[in-house]
């Protein structure tokens, strides 16, 4: 596709009609009920989440395979 800054006005409108057509149909709730169930499920996923407790050396697929010195 094309990128956004070769695209005539037409065109970005156009496909900002498309997204706008797309997110319409989006079912929507009160951030009050939503809000409260999305921290409930993230309280009780904590103690699996690899961003909160890490992740073990032997499981980490970037970690440094080995040094480099500089002299």
């Amino acid at each position: 596709g094309k990128m956004a800054q070769d695209m005539t006005e037409k065109e970005l409108l156009k496909m900002e009609l498309d997204q706008l057509k797309k997110e319409v149909k989006n079912e929507r709730q009160m951030i009050s009920k939503t809000g409260k169930e999305l921290k409930e499920y993230i309280e009780a996923n904590a103690g699996d989440d690899p961003l909160l407790k890490g992740v073990p050396e032997d499981k980490n697929p970037f970690k440094e395979k080995g040094g480099c010195t500089i002299s």
